[in-house]
């Protein structure tokens, strides 16, 4: 304990520190640069932020654009043209990628195949000659194809053996290739939701938004037709506006044509939204101000209106997509809905609908998986995106 001076004797003076700075009163409101950057970013910036804390929609949002790149270069990623048959390889069995063999390494290779016939049930059988490696070419040339039916190629990033083949899926009940059929028909499963979404949005923001503007007996009239359409069971409409598609279509008007038929089956959800959304902010003092300035309706709706809630929008229309391509793949896979030569993952699993070939061949079943990753990916994304629209989060 520090001893008192005696009585009588000056005190010690403390240090005494002045800061030279000339005196700034605003010096409580000043941000940092790190608060600056947060209280100064849009929008659209705070949701890229608080979407980049979710970790399961970034990991889905990366598999979804790898996933739709792919469709850009399916020519590229499938070993084999879309409808090359090998009869001599019916319901052949996935094969292995091996890289070693018999303690040497050989790179990415397979082994032959050689095809015997059991004579109780008269299938084939097909096993692998483990002594005949054959190793698997890289950035080669395979198969011609039409590159999004424009440009004539036959370059591929793997190929089959020089004189052997990689089914790396296995094959279908004509021979072809599971794996390149899959790498194809993402890009119409795929597609077809994004387009379906597209035309579904484009409804909901213009039904919905005249409804939400004007109210009245506009807004009785577009209610009514969202209510009669959401009163359908939906998987029945489907069949139903599915069926009456007329067989002599050609592919492409059919995929339009389904698309078409999501989309108006689609909207009323997504419609109902923006015309709530509309009641609440159309009563605003910035729209009541642009209002009494005369900018006209469509102004006010798509310049100071939309884009208040449009971050909700989009949100909500991602967790759509998957709805979509549940919807032709249900529909595929009952046989009414896309039929080929148009190749969809429906389509392919319309030839797993018999479990007597499923049971025995199992590798048809496999076109689910891409599926099932796209709808977990697209609910994650559309969770994450959901979280960073939301202003309270």
């Amino acid at each position: 304990m520090t001893p008192s001076p005696p009585s009588g004797a000056p005190r010690p003076r403390s240090d005494h520190f002045v800061n030279k700075e000339p005196w700034d009163p605003y010096v409580s409101e000043r941000l940092t640069a790190e608060q600056e950057k947060y209280y100064m970013a849009g929008q659209w910036k705070l949701m890229w932020w608080r979407f980049r804390r979710h970790r399961p929609a970034v990991v889905s949002a990366v598999f979804l654009a790898l996933m739709y790149f792919s469709t850009v270069i399916s020519e590229f990623i499938a070993p084999y043209d879309l409808h090359t048959r090998h009869s001599a390889y019916i319901f052949a069995p996935p094969q292995r990628v091996h890289f070693i063999h018999e303690g040497q390494f050989l790179g990415p290779f397979v082994y032959a195949v050689k095809t015997t016939r059991d004579m109780e049930t008269l299938q084939r059988v097909y096993t692998a000659d483990t002594a005949r490696p054959q190793q698997l070419r890289f950035f080669c040339l395979g198969d011609s194809y039409e590159f999004w039916g424009l440009i004539e190629g036959s370059f591929h990033f793997v190929c089959p053996p020089e004189g052997g083949h990689f089914f790396w899926l296995g094959t279908d009940r004509l021979g072809r290739d599971m794996f390149s059929r899959i790498v194809y028909a993402a890009r119409i499963s795929l597609t077809i939701g994004i387009i379906g979404i597209a035309l579904s949005f484009a409804l909901a923001l213009i039904l919905g938004g005249l409804a939400g503007y004007y109210g009245g007996w506009v807004d009785n009239v577009v209610q009514r037709i969202t209510e009669i359409i959401k009163s359908f069971p939906h998987l029945p409409l489907w069949l139903a506006l599915s069926a009456a598609l007329p067989v002599t279509w050609s592919p492409l008007l059919v995929y339009f044509g389904i698309t078409l038929i999501l989309a108006l089956l689609d909207w009323p959800g997504l419609g109902r939204a923006v015309r709530s959304k509309l009641l609440s902010l159309r009563e605003e003092d910035y729209a009541a101000a642009a209002q009494m300035m005369g900018a006209k309706p469509g102004r006010i709706i798509g310049r100071h209106l939309l884009p208040g809630f449009m971050s909700h929008l989009i949100a909500s229309a991602t967790l759509s997509i998957p709805s979509m391509i549940l919807a032709e793949t249900a529909l595929s896979f009952l046989g009414l809905g896309l039929r080929p030569p148009i190749t969809s993952w429906g389509v392919l699993l319309n030839e797993a609908t018999d479990i007597n070939v499923v049971a025995v061949n199992w590798w048809l079943m496999l076109p689910v998986i891409p599926v099932i990753l796209v709808i977990l990916a697209y609910q994650f994304m559309g969770d994450g995106m959901r979280d960073a629209a939301d202003p309270y989060g």
